[in-house]
């Protein structure tokens, strides 16, 4: 429990929160720019599609986008819990504090959507 007394302690929790939010969509984008630049290389380089194998682009892409999406849900929960600590003090008097979990959980589940629409392209 804190005992600080300050919504500084409030609003710190929220900026780190949106600072996750804002790693998971780098991460997000980052990982369907891979993905992408599989196909691109295929579509520049058609003799030589078998050096590069879109595949392996496709994999490790998927792979940031999921990481994306489970770390938006894990700071999302991460957050709850210090807002568990605060006192009522500490949050300011009709400050709605379910904006930065509804934002995290919708990036995670565009990530969870991305990731099952290029897995729909796969198998």
């Amino acid at each position: 429990m804190s005992e600080l007394n300050d919504p500084r302690v409030f609003f710190a929790a929220e900026r780190t929160l949106l600072a996750w939010n804002r790693t998971c969509l780098a991460l997000m984008a980052f990982g369907f720019m891979i993905e992408r630049f599989g196909m691109f290389v295929e579509m520049m380089f058609p003799e030589k599609c078998g050096q590069f194998q879109r595949g392996i682009s496709f994999w490790v892409g998927l792979a940031f986008i999921v990481i994306s999406a489970l770390t938006s849900l894990a700071s999302t929960f991460q957050y709850r819990l210090v807002l568990k600590t605060l006192k009522p003090s500490e949050i300011p008097e009709s400050y709605w504090i379910g904006l930065g979990i509804a934002v995290n959980i919708f990036v995670a589940l565009m990530g969870i959507c991305l990731s099952v629409y290029l897995l729909k392209g796969v198998f």
